[in-house]
């Protein structure tokens, strides 16, 4: 366990000097691998992780599902669910911010992206808050709580990362994440009634929507509802694998894009490059992150943790408690697809040997990444809407994610108190 440690520390050292985290995972894992093995079978580790990460084709699920998510919201969809929400509670005080929350989770289920959300539903939802005089702390905090839900309610990149790492069926993790997508919902418009609660002015109530405006909006979120029913439908009824659904969603979002005439050559060339960009991103931190974690499967880390429970006998809920306040302290000073890829290969086998479904584990981690998002000091999706409102202080970011961030630590608590909200679509579906 010594030399994990190290690594572990070596790894943050290098982190904090600025060096970008997936060399600090792939340096530190390379030579950990050296000074145990030998520099043969360290290169010939690299080597191997290099290519198999590259041509392993249930990875491709992960840039298909981002051009998916590119060309949503290229296409604008993002603007009909904020609208259809609005008309429902947008009478409510706060009820803009929840109309705000509500489209994020319908985004998230064509998109996958936690900050591609954010970013999204920024540009939509705030200028009609601030129009309705609503404060920026409530603004941005909805904002940005709204769309950690992204990662959540399926399909969700962070959950194929887990499941291709972990060997646990993608479609098993999609279907257990709905129940707990549609909980963190409600939490977070809980949160916002809190906010309004304590202070009326923060969310003025906006007028009243009749029931035919409110028919008409539902009628325009057809094409969200026929894109998440043909792909999510089609993988949990067998009709097609998890890349093959990503591929079809991918087509039927550009299918969308063409028909309302919002993709030209030039945009499609820019959607092209943003998903490049972004799956390169994320290969090059799960090739770092793969380094490090064979380092760590050649020390005795693993058995040295699971040997050390046995011996204190201590309980498997208290283990998971700690590996949770471990994540969540974790993910205020970590950027969060760092932090699992980093972390999975210790924690994983440890859950395992102590009886825990490893879907559950999996939305566990998903719950986890989202509370990080919204963690400062470094929150990822606080600072996408900050650089997008650059009227908008920090400090007043900070303050308005608070309320949001206790909602998401309520909804792990409950998680991990009743995991059958994760597991009983899976068992029903028999996945």
């Amino acid at each position: 366990m010594t030399e994990a440690l190290t690594a572990l520390v070596a790894m943050l050292a290098l982190s904090f000097v600025r060096v970008p985290i997936a060399f600090s995972m792939g340096i530190v894992g390379f030579l950990g691998l050296w000074y145990m093995r030998g520099l043969g079978p360290s290169m010939a580790s690299a080597t191997t992780v290099v290519y198999e990460t590259g041509f392993q084709y249930t990875l491709s699920v992960v840039p298909l599902f981002i051009l998916m998510g590119n060309f949503v919201t290229r296409a604008g969809m993002s603007r009909e669910l904020y609208r259809a929400a609005y008309t429902f509670v947008g009478h409510f005080k706060g009820g803009l911010a929840m109309a705000t929350v509500i489209a994020c989770a319908g985004f998230g289920a064509i998109c996958g992206s936690s900050i591609a959300t954010a970013a999204t539903m920024t540009r939509v939802a705030y200028p009609s808050m601030r129009d309705h005089d609503y404060s920026d702390e409530l603004s941005a905090g909805a904002i940005a709580a709204g769309g950690t839900l992204g990662i959540l309610i399926p399909p969700s990149t962070i959950m194929v990362i887990y499941g291709i790492m972990t060997e646990t069926g993608i479609g098993k993790l999609f279907a257990a994440g709905v129940l707990p997508g549609i909980v963190a919902t409600v939490l977070l418009c809980g949160a916002v009634r809190y906010i309004t609660w304590r202070n009326p002015a923060a969310g003025p109530a906006a007028e009243r929507s009749g029931w035919p405006e409110r028919l008409k909006a539902l009628k325009d979120v057809w094409a969200v509802v026929a894109l998440f029913v043909i792909v999510m439908g089609g993988i949990y009824g067998g009709v097609f694998t998890a890349t093959e659904g990503a591929g079809i969603g991918a087509f039927g979002a550009f299918c969308f894009a063409l028909a309302r005439r919002v993709l030209d050559w030039k945009g499609l060339l820019g959607v092209l490059i943003e998903s490049a960009r972004t799956t390169s991103m994320l290969f090059v931190i799960l090739v770092g992150a793969l380094v490090f974690a064979n380092f760590v499967n050649y020390t005795t880390m693993p058995d040295d943790l699971k040997a050390l429970v046995s011996r204190y006998q201590i309980s498997p809920m208290t283990v998971m408690v700690g590996i949770c306040v471990i994540y969540v302290l974790l993910g205020t000073a970590m950027e969060e697809l760092s932090m699992i890829l980093l972390t999975v290969p210790v924690f994983f086998p440890l859950v395992v040997h102590l009886g825990f479904d490893p879907v559950w584990f999996g939305i566990i981690i998903v719950v986890v990444v989202m509370i990080g998002l919204i963690s400062p000091p470094v929150g990822m999706n606080m600072f996408v809407v900050k650089n997008m409102l650059p009227s908008v202080s920090t400090a007043t970011i900070f303050r308005g994610v608070t309320p949001f961030v206790f909602a998401e630590v309520a909804l792990l608590a409950v998680l991990v108190a009743f995991p059958s909200i994760s597991l009983i679509l899976p068992r029903l579906m028999k996945l």
